[in-house]
């Protein structure tokens, strides 16, 4: 296991991560400081753990919303693929059809011819 050091909010917290997770953890840690900071201009200094409450709750919003983006593009594809799908057998149908008919004549003057004989 590695260790790393994160500053937040001028704050230092040693943080435990598995090996290779280090540079990985400090970005994110980077990102808590600066949606802190911005708490912190904005609403002035509300101590440490409020602070930080709210720059939690500020990203869970942020993922909440990263999330229902997330499932408002795979409804969008989904209906994508299917409505292509309908198109493509659509398109392939009304190449199709004109050959089979073109064939059903060809067999049916066969049969006539064979009948004739």
């Amino acid at each position: 296991m590695a260790q790393v050091t994160v500053t937040i909010n001028g704050r230092t917290y040693p943080v435990v991560c598995d090996d290779g997770q280090e540079e990985h953890v400090e970005r994110l840690a980077t990102y808590i400081d600066k949606r802190a900071l911005e708490i912190a201009q904005t609403v002035g200094q509300v101590g440490e753990g409020r602070l930080l409450v709210m720059a939690s709750l500020l990203i869970a919003d942020e993922l909440s919303e990263a999330y229902d983006e997330m499932q408002r593009l795979q409804v969008a594809a989904k209906n994508s693929e299917e409505e292509i799908r309908k198109e493509t057998r659509e398109a392939l149908e009304a190449k199709v059809a004109p050959i089979i008919e073109s064939l059903a004549k060809r067999i049916e003057n066969i049969a006539a011819g064979l009948e004739s004989d």
